[in-house]
């Protein structure tokens, strides 16, 4: 389910706060978050945001294409390693 359209995308607000601050300063700092549920507005255009993965945190650059999705989405948990060489089950 969606968010409401009455309320406004969620975003950490101390994440908006170092925006705002780097913005106002007019500098393009990387900001380390924990925060993948927040929602990737305009004026984080240009910044790099490390995103926390569950292990690390993976630089990410903001690009306009980005607005609306959510910083999750660019940071991914798992790390496919391939299939099993001897696996014998998919060739039944």
């Amino acid at each position: 389910m969606t968010r409401s359209l009455k309320k406004n995308p969620f975003i950490g607000n101390h994440l908006l706060k170092k925006i705002n601050k780097l913005n106002a300063k007019a500098e393009k700092n990387m900001i380390k978050t924990w925060s993948r549920a927040s929602t990737i507005l305009p004026t984080m255009i240009g910044h790099i945001i490390a995103i926390h993965n569950g292990k690390d945190h993976l630089p990410i650059y903001i690009t306009d294409r980005m607005i609306g999705h959510k910083l999750g989405e660019f940071a991914l948990t798992l790390n496919f390693q391939g299939h099993a060489k001897n696996d014998n089950r998919s060739r039944r």
